[in-house]
C-alpha cells in the first residue's frame, strides 16, 4: 500500500468516525456503571463482555489461532491497551475532575508521536508537531472553559499512566496488524487484556447481585460497542495509517463530549470551550494535511521495523 493511500479510503475514515463516536458514548456508560460497580469491576465486566462477543465471532468464523511467536507482543499490547489503560483510567477518574482527566489523556497523541518516531520510524514534519501542540492547547481551553479551573488530585498520576499505556498500545499494535486482520488482532488483544482483570472477579460476583439493571446494561453495552466494535474499527484504521497521525483524532473526543452535552443535556458550552474546540480541530487538520515528514522512511526500513 502507498504511504498515504489511506487518505483516499472511505472505509478507513468511516472506521475512525464510528469508533470515536462509540468511545464518546462510553463516558455516560462509565458513569452509569460506577453507580453500582467499583472501577475494577466495571473494567472486568466490560471486557469480559467484549471477550465473549469475540469468542462467538471466532467460533462462527473458525478464526485462526495466533502464531506462538507473536503471543508475547499481543499479550503486551492487550495488557497495556486494555488492562492498564482502563483500570488506571477508571480508578483515576474517581478523584480527578473531568476537565483535568481530559487534558491529561490528551497528552496521548504527543506520547504516541514520540514513541512512533523512536520505535517504528514514523516521522512527523515540523507542521505535524505544531498541529499536535495546537490541538493540545485547544483541549486545555475546553478543560478550562468547562470548569474554570483544573484540580490535579493524586489520581492524576493514574490518568497519566493510562495515557502512556494507550500510546504504547498504538505503537505495539502496528507489527501484529501486518500479520493479522483487525478483527483477529483485536480479539487476541482483548482476550489477553481481560485475563489480568480477573483479580476483580470476586467483587464483581457480589456487586452484580446488588447492581441495578440500568448499571449492568450500561456496562454490557460498553463491552459490545465501545469495547469490541470500536476497538476493531480502530485497529482497522491503525493497520492502514501511521499511529502518530491516527492518534491525533483522539482530540475530537473532548469536542464530541462538549457537543453531546450541549444537544442531549442542554449544557451550553462556555465561549472558551467553543474556541478551544475550533483550535483543537484545526490542529488535527494540520497534522492530517501537512503532518508527514517530506523525507519519508525508505520502504525497506519500514518493513524492518514492522515485520518480523
Amino acid at each position: 500500500m502507498e504511504p498515504d493511500a489511506w487518505r483516499r479510503e472511505p472505509w478507513t475514515w468511516a472506521a475512525i468516525v464510528v469508533s470515536l463516536l462509540l468511545w464518546a458514548s462510553a463516558f455516560a456508560g462509565i458513569r452509569a456503571g460506577l453507580e453500582s460497580y467499583g472501577p475494577g469491576q466495571v473494567a472486568l465486566l466490560r471486557f469480559a463482555t467484549a471477550s465473549a462477543a469475540f469468542l462467538v465471532y471466532a467460533t462462527l468464523t473458525r478464526m485462526r489461532a495466533p502464531d506462538p511467536r507473536d503471543l508475547p507482543r499481543i499479550a503486551l499490547a492487550g495488557f497495556l491497551g486494555i488492562t492498564v489503560y482502563h483500570v488506571a483510567l477508571n480508578f483515576g477518574e474517581m478523584t480527578v475532575t473531568a476537565g483535568a482527566a481530559s487534558l491529561i489523556i490528551s497528552a496521548s497523541p504527543i506520547i504516541t508521536a514520540l514513541l512512533s518516531a523512536f520505535l517504528i520510524r514514523e516521522r512527523l514534519s515540523a507542521l505535524g508537531w505544531a498541529g499536535i501542540v495546537v490541538s493540545f492547547l485547544g483541549v486545555a481551553l475546553i478543560s478550562f472553559g468547562e470548569g474554570g479551573h483544573l484540580e490535579f488530585e493524586p489520581g492524576a498520576a493514574l490518568v497519566f499512566l493510562a495515557a502512556i499505556a494507550t500510546s504504547l498500545y498504538f505503537v505495539a499494535s502496528k507489527r501484529p496488524l501486518r500479520r493479522y486482520t483487525a478483527l483477529e488482532f483485536t480479539a487476541y488483544a482483548i482476550w489477553a487484556g481481560t485475563v489480568p482483570m480477573l483479580v476483580f472477579a470476586p467483587g464483581l460476583v457480589t456487586q452484580m447481585a446488588e447492581a441495578t439493571p440500568a448499571a449492568t446494561w450500561a456496562v454490557l453495552y460498553m463491552g459490545v460497542f465501545p469495547g469490541a466494535v470500536a476497538y476493531a474499527l480502530w485497529s482497522y484504521a491503525l493497520a492502514r495509517m501511521p499511529a502518530s497521525v491516527l492518534s491525533t483524532f483522539l482530540y475530537f473526543q473532548p469536542v464530541n463530549a462538549t457537543l453531546i452535552a450541549w444537544v442531549w443535556l442542554g449544557e451550553v458550552p462556555a465561549t472558551l470551550a467553543l474556541v478551544g474546540g475550533v483550535i483543537s480541530l484545526a490542529g488535527v487538520a494540520v497534522v492530517n494535511t501537512r503532518g508527514r515528514s517530506a523525507a519519508r522512511t525508505r520502504p525497506s526500513a519500514d518493513r524492518s521495523a514492522t515485520d518480523g
